[in-house]
């Protein structure tokens, strides 16, 4: 009987090692996928916004100096790809809507051949103006990525970057 309960009490504790084992894994597996992927949605968010700030302040740059500029739209194009296959659903709507506004703000300053910035540039009023919607659905970006990554975030209530960013009559 007592070699019975040895071999019981051996083969329970062996079964719970193997167990935790396994869950350990598991858990430590699930961790490192999150991280990883964390680690992809941050890279890819900061791509993001950075060709934003780019081609705003490029588009800026040349209406106000009166000169001709060009931009890699393609890499534009990818980066919101990519932004959007990591991002859970909620920023994969907000890039959508950042997509759209930065779509129309193009339409307004860089793909209207009437204002050519060496021949009839935009004022620096009427640049501004059409920065907003982009500026704004910016804002609602980040704002949406910050709580995707933290729930401890707090809500930005201005942009950063950008053709607005610094400007004292945008918030």
């Amino acid at each position: 009987m007592a070699l019975l309960d040895t071999l019981v009490t051996t083969a329970a504790g062996a079964l719970a090692a193997t167990i935790g084992v396994l869950v350990g894994g598991i858990v430590a597996h699930r961790a490192q996928d999150r991280q990883w992927l964390r680690d992809k949605q941050l890279i890819a968010y900061q791509e993001l916004i950075s060709h934003y700030a780019k081609f705003t302040m490029t588009i800026s740059r040349a209406h106000a100096g009166r000169q001709g500029w060009d931009y890699d739209w393609s890499e534009w194009s990818a980066t919101l790809t990519r932004a959007s296959l990591v991002a859970p659903a909620a920023v994969a709507a907000e890039i959508d809507n950042f997509g759209k506004a930065i779509g129309a703000f193009l339409d307004q300053v860089a793909r209207d051949p009437a204002r050519d910035p060496l021949h009839n540039p935009l004022s620096q009023e009427e640049f501004t103006q059409a920065s907003r919607a982009p500026a704004q659905a910016q804002v609602q970006l980040v704002n949406a990525i910050r709580r995707s990554l933290s729930k401890d975030q707090k809500a930005l209530p201005f942009s950063i970057g950008g053709s607005l960013a610094g400007n004292p009559d945008h918030p």
